[in-house]
Order: C-alpha cells, then structure tokens, then sequence
C-alpha cells in the first residue's frame, strides 16, 4: 500500500479549499493514496486541488502576480506598499530583488499542482458503485493533462526557462536536479500536448451543468496555445540578440539565437484554428443592440465583462470564482466607503481614440508631461465643456444626476444618455465609448453616492490620504454599474482569462507579420472597432456610417494593432505588461516618470502655472525598469540549493 506521509499531504491541503476538511480530519500517517482514490469525494477534491493554481484575473493578477500593475494601465496608490510589503509595487520603483518576494510564486507553486496532477494520473481509477465510469476517469486525466501544460506555460512566461518533467518524478532520485529545459523546447512540448487535448477534451461542459463551468475544454487548449506562440514568434525571444551566449547549465541556448520568421505563420495558424473552433462551438462577440437595429458599443463593450458565464459566448477560459469585490472595493471612491486607490494611469487616458477614431496625441516630446497633440483631431487640454456630451446608449453613468439627460428617447426610438456632463475639463469629452467604460475623473458624477467624485486634496475622494488616485483617476474597467461598497453589493461575474476578442487581434498581430496584406488582417481588426463604435479602416464609410481611417504598409498596420491592442485590452490579466515585454518595449515605455492630473491641486483650474491646479499633468512617480526585469528572478535560495538552476539573464551582474 503506497502511503503518503500526512504532513506532506497537508501542506497541499492548505492550497486546496476543497480538500482541507478531510486532511484535517485525518489521522496522522493513516491517509492513503486507496484512501483518496477510492472515494468519489476525496478523489473530485483532489482533481479540484489541482485546479487551484489558476490566476485570479480581478486582485490576484492585481495584487498576488502583479502582472496588472507591472504595466503602465492599472495604477494602485504606491501608498499601499506598507500594507502590501515586498511585491510588484516596489517593482514599480526598481526595489527588485533575487531575493524579493513574490505572492504569485510560480517557481514553488506550479509544481506542487503539477506534481498533484500526475499523481492523479496514475492513481484515479473508476468507481462503479459510486457512479465514476472508466470514461469519467478518462476524462479527469485529460483535464490534469491540460493544467500540467497550463501550468508550465505560466512558468516559462515568467521566467523563460524552468526544470520540466513529463512524469510523475520519484522524490529520492538524484535526477531531480536537472537544470532547466530551453524556452522553445518548452513551446514545443506544450504545443503537443494542446494539440493533443483540444481533440479530446469537451468543447464545453454547459450541457451537463454549470456547475462544471470553469473545467478544461479544447477551446482551453487552443487559447493558450495560440496565446504561446504568439509570445514564442515575438522579438523578445525570437532571435533577440540580448540573449546571445546565455546558455542553461547543460549548455543550450535559453533562448533561440537566430530569427524564425515562421514562428510568426506558426502563431498565425494557431489563432486561426482557435477562432474557428470557436465560432463552430458558438463563440461570438458580445453585441448589445440599439432599437434601430445598430450596435450600442457602450453596452457591448461593457457586458464583455458582465454577462453570467454560461451565456457569454466571447469568454473562452474562464475562473469561476475570483476576487472582484476586493477589485471593485478598490475602485469606489474613499468616500463612497471604497479604498480609492486603484487608479489607471495617465498614458492609459491619452490613448483612447477620439469619438471620430482620430488618435489625441501623436508622442511625448522626452516624458508623458509633455504630449505631441494632434490638433486635427479637436482634442485639448485647455478649458472646460460648454455642453453635455450625449450618445446613442443604454449605458447610463449619470442616473440620479439632477442636471444630466438620462435614459431619453429620440425620434428614432433609440435610448440616449449623457457620458460627460457639460463643465467637464475637455480632456474628457468627444472620445470614443471605451474611454467611459474606464476611466473616472474628477467632478465626474458618482451615481452610488448621489454626487459628484471629490478628488482634489482634502476632499472626501483625495489624498493625502493612501486611498485615493494618486494619478488622479479611479479604474472603471470591469467595476459593475450595480455594485455598491457601502451596502455590500458586488454582483457575481466570471473572471475571464481569455476572451475571443483577444484572439482576433492576436490572428491580426500574427498575420501581420508573416502576411502583410492578407484581408484577414483588417476583417479581425474592424470586428473589434465596430463592436467598439470607433471607424474601421479601408476606404469609404464603414457598417456604423463612419468614414473610414487608410492605413498604408505594414508598419502603419503593425502600430494601429498595437493601438487597438491598448485600449481593448487594457487593465485585462496583465496583457499589456506581456505585450511590452514581448514587443521588447518596456523600458522604453516603463523606465519613466509617470504623470496625471495634479493630485495635490486644491483648485479646478486647468492654469498650468497656478500649483494649485487639479487639471494639468504633473508627476507623481517615477517608475524603474532595467533589461533585467523582462524575465522573473529565480529565487536566490533555489540558486543556491541547485547548482544546475542558472539564473534569469542579467541579474547576476552588478
């Protein structure tokens, strides 16, 4: 009989919620591998276990992997570091150490649900007086099969290059000491495995319960496979010559040492197959509709995030259960009984387009104080609006405002409500519908608290206090217009990991590089920007009555992927900070002074030599990032326990 040593199980027990009631019960040295996988409970708690490792896209990728703040979209007060201790906020300032600490702990706890999966794999067995068929084990083992490759995609994504095994290892083999496998044979692997999968595994388990909402499927599969070798085809790691010489501790190359470019068709592919596979199970964007027929992009974009996730057809992987009212708690103003600090920052606000899709601001003339402003698109930064901004939408940001045009009906029988009241500092009025679903300014009206946010310095909503925006903006992306911190109210959402959006503009990304020209490119793109509102690109006038935006070349196709990137996807699982790192883009765009609106002015004046001021940029933190962060320390203590583990590349040096 094999036995497991009980403080051993224990200590995976404290990882896995559902099964800590039956380890605590157990006896010392009397729980066995029968005991598990002989009872349906025991061994379902297991496979639950397994399962555990999964981000929490709302504050675990906030505050635990920190990969949401580690870009420049999510802005957490940087007052939090004392209640936060070592982590990704002091990342941010370059206090980034081989021997920090990391909540998100991929190196240590990856493996443990690795490990835990293929235990399962050779210990499950069917239960036929317990209603466990031989197909259902089958199947369990299909689903660690993916987490096993899940999981170590994760860990590569951090940190380039980690020790890989493909069976469950005997823990006194002296083997364990292997060193790492390069980044590509990884890639290779854990395509093979997918591949594999996504023809074994359901497509979705809606048909049998929504209780099984969250388990592994072949849309799974095919999602992080395509997201992977979109990571694999990109500069970062794809022939980039930082990495020339740096070898692993038997002699290979972390990283490959010339340019592929068909790592790019390869992606290309990969985000195809998924896209189509995705459509023939019934995935789709998300459209809500106005009673004309035309689509209401407020509401479209904003139930991406809202709708139950058995009826979401965009959301591809899913966690069922995530921390989105420590997210929202976060996001509601200090005086609206929220901790007000989880902000956007500055160059988030200046990205999104205009209402006619026209880009605001062109560049930065050394930092983000001191924008290129594209005066063709009647963008400023000078005065406050004349009149209220209404749109075509049910999306209603100013119920309860005594002064706002709220839920009228125009002669078209369509609903129009008012997204920026007239008064608001120009910035903010006439761009495009994503921008409200994010952004929070200041005077901009709270309907939760019946008034108007207060962030300027000593008011309700402000500092000098921790919680309140230190940019001088509250994040809106993915907070319900239903919440409410003061009475608890937090309606229930899935967390979304990947999403068919996304791989639209992956397939875009791709095809762009490998296949410059291909109709594909702008057919996946204007899916996007006329879900959005904003005008699609070609020639002539677009589904939405817009006249459209020429783009010429390759390259102008490769920034407006980029662009469109930024803004449909930011402040989502961390995508941006993985774009910059796999564009080879984050210190250019890290290693900065960051800016947002005057955090200590006690006047709303736009004067930008009155100190004052609220509305003028003004720096409020310099952010740090060396060449070294691209990829995730490996812990010191593991260096020097395992002669074999090489670190990450360039943090040995001085």
């Amino acid at each position: 009989m094999k036995k497991l040593n009980y403080i051993f199980l224990f200590c995976f027990s404290l990882l896995f919620t559902n099964c800590q009631d039956f380890i605590d019960n157990a006896p010392d040295d009397t729980l066995t591998m029968e005991m598990v996988f002989n009872d349906k409970t025991r061994m379902e708690d297991w496979l639950s276990g397994v399962y555990n490792k999964i981000p929490d896209p709302y504050w675990g990728l906030m505050k635990d992997y920190g990969y949401d703040l580690l870009g420049d979209d999510l802005d957490p007060s940087q007052r939090w570091e004392q209640f936060w201790g070592d982590g990704a906020l002091k990342y941010r300032t370059g206090q980034w150490y081989t021997n920090s600490s990391w909540s998100g702990d991929l190196w240590a706890g990856a493996p443990i649900r690795i490990r835990s999966a293929y235990q399962f794999i050779e210990n499950a067995h069917a239960l036929p007086n317990q209603g466990v068929t031989e197909s259902d084990i089958e199947m369990m083992k299909n689903e660690c099969r993916f987490l096993i490759a899940y999981y170590y995609w994760l860990m590569i994504e951090a940190y380039g290059s980690v020790p890989f095994f493909d069976g469950l290892a005997n823990v006194n083999d002296d083997n364990l000491m292997r060193g790492q496998e390069p980044f590509d044979s990884m890639v290779d692997w854990i395509d093979t495995q997918l591949v594999d999968l996504s023809k074994k595994l359901p497509e979705s388990w809606l048909n049998k319960s929504t209780q099984f909402y969250g388990r592994a499927t072949s849309i799974m599969c095919l999602a992080v496979r395509a997201r992977m070798l979109l990571f694999a085809a990109s500069p970062l790691v794809n022939g980039n010559e930082w990495y020339k010489g740096f070898k692993n501790y038997d002699g290979r190359e972390r990283f490959a040492q010339s340019y592929d470019a068909n790592k790019w068709k390869r992606a290309a592919t990969a985000c195809k197959e998924l896209i189509d596979a995705a459509h023939a199970a019934g995935h789709d964007l998300i459209r809500e509709y106005n009673a004309d027929g035309s689509i209401d992009p407020f509401m479209s974009c904003y139930n991406v995030f809202f709708l139950r996730g058995d009826l979401n057809k965009e959301a591809l992987f899913c966690r069922a259960d995530c921390g989105f009212t420590d997210y929202e708690n976060h996001s509601t103003p200090r005086g609206a009984s929220g901790n007000g600090g989880l902000g956007i920052t500055q160059t988030l606000v200046d990205a999104f387009y205009m209402k006619d899709g026209s880009i605001p601001i062109s560049s930065y003339k050394g930092n983000y104080g001191t924008p290129n402003i594209n005066t063709e698109s009647g963008y400023t930064e000078r005065g406050f609006s004349a009149q209220k901004d209404i749109r075509k939408t049910k999306y209603n940001l100013y119920r309860g405002c005594p002064n706002a045009t709220v839920d009228s009906v125009g002669a078209d029988g369509c609903t129009y409500n008012q997204v920026a009241a007239a008064g608001t500092y120009n910035m903010y009025v006439n761009r495009e519908p994503r921008f409200y679903l994010t952004v929070m300014w200041n005077r901009q009206w709270y309907h939760q608290a019946d008034r108007e946010t207060q962030f300027m310095s000593n008011e309700p909503d402000g500092g000098p206090t921790h919680d309140a925006p230190q940019s001088g903006y509250l994040n809106r992306k993915k907070v319900s217009l239903e919440q409410k911190s003061r009475d608890g109210i937090h309606p229930y959402r899935p967390g979304i990991l990947y999403r068919l959006g996304e791989a639209y503009l992956n397939y875009a990304e791709a095809l762009n590089e490998c296949d410059p020209g291909n109709p594909d490119i702008l057919k996946y793109l204007n899916l996007i920007r006329e879900r959005a509102g904003v005008p699609q690109y070609g020639t002539g006038t677009d589904s939405n009555g817009f006249k459209m935006i020429t783009l010429n070349g390759q390259d102008e196709v490769r920034q407006a992927i980029y662009r469109e990137r930024r803004v449909e996807l930011c402040c989502e699982d961390g995508i941006r900070y993985f774009d910059l790192r796999r564009w080879k883009k984050a210190e250019d765009v890290l290693d900065q002074p960051m800016y947002g609106m005057n955090f200590s002015g006690t006047k709303l004046s736009d004067d930008p030599n009155d100190q004052n001021a609220y509305f003028k940029r003004t720096q409020y933190l310099v952010r740090k990032y060396e060449r070294k962060y691209y990829w995730w320390p490996v812990h010191q203590t593991e260096v020097d326990k395992d002669p074999t583990i090489v670190q990450a590349p360039f943090w040995n040096e001085e």
